[in-house]
C-alpha cells in the first residue's frame, strides 16, 4: 500500500535477516507490551479493546518506542538504552529473546556447506520425501539433491532441491538459473537457505508460465526444524510480560 522501494525491501542487517520484517516485527512487539495487540497467535495482528480506541501520531508512537527501550534497558542492567536500540536494529523480538550461542540460525550458518546439504536432506525426509540424496560435487548444474514427494497413493512427483548458506540474500538470477537447471528433470524445485531473497527473487519464483519453485529462507527453516524437532530439544520455558510489571514501577 505504500509503495516502498524493492531496494529498501530487499535491504539486509549484518545478520542475513530482512531489515524491514525486523522493524515490522518490532512495531507488532511494542504494540503488544502496550496492550493494543493481542499476541495470543504467534504472528498475528489482532487489535485488543484498548488498541481499537487508540489512534497513535507519530510522536506517540516515537515516545512508546523510547518507553519501551528504557524499560527493557532497566530490565538488562548489563545494557545501556544506546546498546538495546542497536540490539533491536539488528535482531528481530524472538532473536533477542533466543539469543544464544546455540540459536540455530547461527548454527546452519556455521557448518559446511557440504554438512548444510545433509542437513537439509535430513529435514525432507523428515516432511515426508523419500528417496532423498544429495548430488553434490561442483558438476551438479546447481541441482544440490532429490527426492520424491507422494501426494497420494496414486500421484507422486520428483523434487529437485538447492541449499544456500548464506547470511545475505538470493538474488532473481539465482532462482531463474536453477529453474533452467531443473527443466526436464523434475515437475517441482525449492531452494533452501538460512538467509533471505529478494523481491525479485520472489517474483521469478512465482512467474506465471514457468515451473513453480518454493523458497525457503532461515525464518522458515527454522519452523520447519522446530516442527519436526530435527537436532532440537523442547523446553519449557515462562516469559516476563514486562507490561504487567510496568505497573507497579511507581
Amino acid at each position: 500500500m505504500l509503495n516502498l522501494d524493492d531496494a529498501f525491501l530487499d535491504e539486509t542487517l549484518k545478520s542475513g535477516s530482512n531489515r524491514f520484517h525486523n522493524q515490522v516485527a518490532w512495531a507488532r512487539q511494542y504494540l503488544t507490551w502496550e496492550g493494543l495487540l493481542d499476541s495470543s497467535v504467534r504472528g498475528t495482528w489482532k487489535l485488543t479493546e484498548k488498541g481499537k480506541e487508540t489512534h497513535l501520531t507519530y510522536d506517540q508512537a516515537h515516545a512508546l518506542f523510547l518507553k519501551w527501550v528504557e524499560i527493557n534497558q532497566q530490565a538488562r542492567k548489563d545494557k545501556n538504552k544506546a546498546d538495546v536500540i542497536l540490539e533491536q536494529a539488528e535482531l528481530s523480538p524472538e532473536e533477542v529473546e533466543l539469543k544464544a550461542e546455540t540459536n540455530l540460525l547461527d548454527v546452519l550458518q556455521n557448518i559446511s556447506p557440504s554438512g548444510f546439504e545433509r542437513v537439509c536432506k535430513e529435514l525432507l525426509r523428515e516432511h515426508g520425501f523419500e528417496n532423498v540424496e544429495v548430488k553434490g560435487g561442483s558438476h551438479d548444474g546447481g541441482i544440490d539433491g532429490q527426492g520424491v514427494l507422494e501426494i497420494n497413493p496414486f500421484v507422486s512427483f520428483k523434487v529437485l532441491f538447492q541449499c544456500k548458506r548464506y547470511k545475505g540474500s538470493v538474488s532473481r538470477a539465482q532462482v531463474g538459473d536453477f529453474r533452467n537447471a531443473m527443466i526436464g528433470r523434475a515437475e517441482k524445485g525449492i531452494i533452501m537457505t538460512t538467509g533471505t531473497f529478494t523481491i525479485e527473487a520472489i517474483k521469478e519464483a512465482n512467474r506465471e508460465g514457468a515451473p513453480q519453485i518454493e523458497l525457503v529462507d532461515g525464518q522458515k527453516l527454522i519452523k520447519m526444524f522446530e516442527k519436526v524437532e530435527l537436532g532440537l530439544r523442547p523446553r519449557i520455558i515462562f516469559e516476563v510480560d514486562l507490561s504487567y510489571f510496568n505497573k507497579f514501577k511507581d
